[in-house]
Formats: structure tokens, sequence, C-alpha cells
């Protein structure tokens, strides 16, 4: 009498005799084979050594923020959808900013510059934030020596092999918000009191194209978010992940699942998905963090899942 094998622990299944090609490329598995896949956890983590190498200014060029080869991923990643990089151009030098993402969001640490994004221009100064479409032609000449820091969607187009679309059909324009407009906006936000169902005085970033959906492009958020002087956001939770850059704040810190990360002047920290977290400001004056998320794609799945603890 024959045993069966447990279907957890049979190999791929071929094509018996494929008649073509394209037959040939089949493959089969099973209930028990299929889901047992285990991927590394998605680390939480700070990154301080990549904005002291970028604030140095030594060279012209890009300082990823990469987790790749914790995760096993195959290509530069901070989560698994999100690459964060910091960026030098020195003064008087160009840095080509043509990238394979759908967007990116940057902000200007420090520094001036002009931009070209395919035939549109603008000059960026420190504290700017502005939202680059991908595969269009663009770059940034320093006046002075510059830093920036910029998160895109690079690691979901490589995970799927896709090229963004460019032109009418895009779903992301150019789009520039001064340093002076984002301290208008926010002191907008001030004027009004936040209540329990929010999460503190945060600025949220749209655009004309995303405006619909609230966000700055299909898949992710940007919000300034803000603490004041001694205070603390509540532990909480959603299914997307953060990366967080620490603009004001000192001391300041952030608890992600029970292990403590102090801030530290522009470090970026990874907030896995549906880890619990909180941010705590116990200094004297407004902590300020920018937070992007690729909160899109589960707000549009209906499956944010934000939850205070």
């Amino acid at each position: 009498m024959s045993t069966a094998n447990d279907m957890a622990e049979m190999p791929v299944q071929l094509p018996r005799e494929p008649a073509n090609a394209a037959e040939a490329r089949s493959r089969y598995f099973n209930s028990g084979n299929a889901f047992n896949i285990k991927l590394p956890a998605v680390p939480g983590h700070i990154f301080m050594d990549e904005p002291a190498e970028a604030m140095k200014m030594e060279k012209t060029g890009f300082i990823n923020c990469d987790q790749s080869q914790k995760m096993e991923c195959g290509f530069a990643a901070t989560t698994p959808l999100m690459l964060a990089r910091y960026c030098v151009v020195k003064a008087g030098e160009t840095l080509d900013t043509t990238l394979v993402n759908t967007a990116s969001i940057w902000y200007v640490i420090k520094g001036s510059s002009s931009l070209v994004v395919g035939d549109e221009k603008a000059t960026l100064g420190r504290g700017d934030v502005f939202l680059l479409p991908g595969g269009v032609t663009s770059e940034i000449t320093a006046k002075d020596d510059c830093v920036l820091w910029a998160v895109g969607n690079d690691p979901q187009l490589k995970f799927d092999t896709s090229a963004p679309v460019t032109g009418k059909e895009a779903a992301v324009q150019f789009v520039h918000y001064p340093a002076d407009e984002i301290t208008h906006q926010l002191d907008v936000v001030y004027s009004s009191n936040a209540n329990a169902s929010t999460s503190g005085h945060a600025l949220i970033f749209s655009a004309e194209k995303t405006e619909a959906a609230r966000n700055i492009t299909p898949t992710m958020t940007l919000s300034l978010n803000t603490l004041k002087p001694k205070s603390a956001q509540p532990p909480h939770k959603h299914n997307s992940a953060a990366i967080t850059l620490v603009v004001a704040g000192d001391p300041a810190y952030s608890l992600v699942a029970e292990e403590k990360c102090d801030w530290s002047p522009w470090a970026t920290l990874v907030t896995p998905a549906a880890a619990k977290h909180s941010h705590h400001n116990d200094g004297n004056t407004r902590a300020e963090f920018l937070i992007v998320q690729d909160g899109g794609l589960y707000y549009h799945a209906r499956t944010m899942g934000f939850e205070f603890y």
C-alpha cells in the first residue's frame, strides 16, 4: 500500500508533454507548497551614516538607504516598494535626476539650485518640496553645495519590470511646493484644533492629478507631521510602510515595535508595515518630520488598516 506524499513537500510540477514553447513555460503548484515561502522581514531601522555622508558634500551623486540584502531583494530598496536616497550636488555641477519610477518626492535639505524637468524650470531653495514624474528627463544644477532627500517607488517598478508612462497619460506631473508656501499652509493647519480622530497637526501634500484621492501620487502619500513641545503621537499602526525624514526635533525619538530610535538631524527612519510605532518630542521646540508611505496602494485596496492602540 503506497503512502501519498505531503503536498507541502512536493516540488514544482512541470507539464508532461508540452506541444509548444508556450505550454513548456507552464508550472504547477498546490495549496500546500504554493504558500509556504517565508520572506525576510522588513527591518525597522534609522539611517544615520547616510545623511552624515551626504552632509560632508564630497562629491555629486546619490547615496541610497538600501536594505535590499536584509530583505533578500534583487534591487535597491528601503522597503519592498520604496527607495529613499540622499542626493549631493556640488556647486556648479549638475545631477541627472531622470529616474525609472512612477514618481519621486523630493525635499531640499541644504543649498540653492535650478531644476529642469522636461520643458519646465524652477528655482529650488532650502525647505522646498517637489514631485518629479518618472521617465521624464530632469536635472539639478547647484548654485552652491546642495543636499536633497528623495523617495521614489523604483522598487515597485523593478518588482514587476514596469516602465513609467510619460506624456498626457502619465499619472504624475512636475509639482513644486516652495518652502514659504509650506510654512503658510502649516500655519493654516495650526489655526484649527486637532481632535481625537486625527494624528495631530499635519500638512498633507496633494497634486492636481491626484486631488480626488488626496495623495501626492497614486501609490504614495506625503505628510509633514509635527509634534508640539513635550508631546507624543500615540502608538498606532497601518498596513503601509513608512519612510520618515527627521526635519526638526531635539531631543525626539520614535518607538518602532518597542525599539527606541533616537532622532538625529536628517536621519531616515523606516517603519515596517503593520508595526506598532509612536513618535515623541521631549524638547522645548516643535518637532517636524516628513513621512512618505506607500499608502495610496492600501487606500485604493481598502486595506489601510490605520488603528490607534
